[in-house]
């Protein structure tokens, strides 16, 4: 005979149940695609948002849904995110009475030419996964699409880095005890984008017998200077960003070295002092003193904003590298066909 299973108490059923899956793939259907790149192109040059709504299944996040957060210029901050919040609370409600997915996964946000690396994102993310441990941020670019691809990512924040961002603490000895480098910030997730069999079945019907298709045209685009121009001059940027935070390090640690040389000099003048108070029979004098202004430690500054910068400038040379290859070969072809 088997042996009988071991009888489990409902505590120990359900710590099992916690055990948390990682996320591995980020499944978007067709339509929530085509509502975000609509929201996303109409509103252009201006950055908008919106609300991501699905479910939350083992290693997959479903994206079912989602609605556009309203955008108005010329109010208060306050005023703005006390309507936002109630337009949000709204939706929720009208989705939940037509029994469509109102469950928050996360939101997805526009950007112009991958330049979304920045604190307020991050301090987006801390403020949705206090609720929502496992949301995801969907990135639209609608320049680099026109480039015949869907620039469409899905990133969340590193669990190492969110417990480190809490500690309010990027000095350069708590990032070396933790092993964190700059690019464990972000966690991209792989996106799938899915569709229905009845709406699979509709596509079929409506595809042309056309060889080619509007992408395929938008990839023989001869004209490659706006992309890499802009590409190039916010890379420029990065890099005297990215030079005026080495410069901030540079002198703090020339300030660093300057008070350890006081230091040492008024410790040595301090311990030739006791040497002769000791010969004359006297107390000598403490070698520490916390209130000589030459023991106050000098602040360290940050380094979140030198691995934002380092991130946002890894993305722009993974931008042109990943399009001038492309960018060569239509000019190669534009020679050979005597266009230039």
């Amino acid at each position: 005979m088997s042996a009988a299973a071991p009888v489990r108490s409902f505590a120990q059923a359900a710590a099992t149940e916690e055990t948390v899956v990682p996320l591995r793939v980020v499944q978007i259907d067709g339509l929530v695609v085509l509502k975000i790149v609509k929201h996303c192109k109409e509103c252009m040059p201006s950055l908008v948002t919106g609300q991501l709504l699905g479910l939350d299944i083992g290693s997959i996040l479903e994206v079912t849904n989602c609605f556009p957060f309203p955008s108005r210029g010329g109010e208060e901050d306050d005023e703005v995110e006390a309507d936002g919040a109630n337009y949000q609370l709204e939706m929720m409600r009208c989705l939940r009475e037509v029994n469509v997915d109102n469950n928050t996964v996360g939101w997805y946000q526009s950007t112009y030419m991958g330049s979304y690396q920045t604190v307020e994102l991050i301090e987006t993310f801390l403020n949705y996964q206090e609720n929502i441990r496992r949301c995801v941020c969907i990135i639209y670019d609608p320049l680099r699409s026109q480039q015949g691809i869907v620039a469409l990512k899905a990133l969340r924040l590193s669990d190492s880095f969110m417990e480190l961002y809490r500690t309010e603490n990027f000095k350069g000895e708590k990032l070396r005890e933790k092993n964190m480098a700059w690019t464990d910030i972000f966690e991209e997730i792989p996106v799938k984008i899915a569709n229905s069999a009845l709406v699979s079945s509709v596509m079929t019907e409506l595809e042309t017998d056309a060889p080619a298709t509007q992408c395929d045209f938008d990839r023989l685009v001869l004209s490659t200077s706006p992309f890499m121009e802009k590409n190039l001059e916010f890379l420029i940027e990065c890099m005297d960003d990215l030079g005026m935070e080495q410069q901030k390090f540079q002198y703090y640690y020339r300030n660093l070295s300057r008070q350890q040389g006081q230091q040492q000099a008024w410790l040595q003048k301090r311990r030739a002092e006791n040497m002769a108070r000791r010969a004359a029979g006297e107390e000598p004098l403490p070698e520490e003193d916390s209130n000589n202004p030459l023991f106050k430690p000098i602040p360290e500054p940050s380094r979140l904003d030198s691995y934002l910068i380092t991130n946002q400038v890894n993305n722009y040379c993974n931008q042109i590298n990943g399009y001038a290859p492309h960018g060569f070969s239509h000019m190669y072809a534009g020679f050979t066909l005597g266009v230039y």
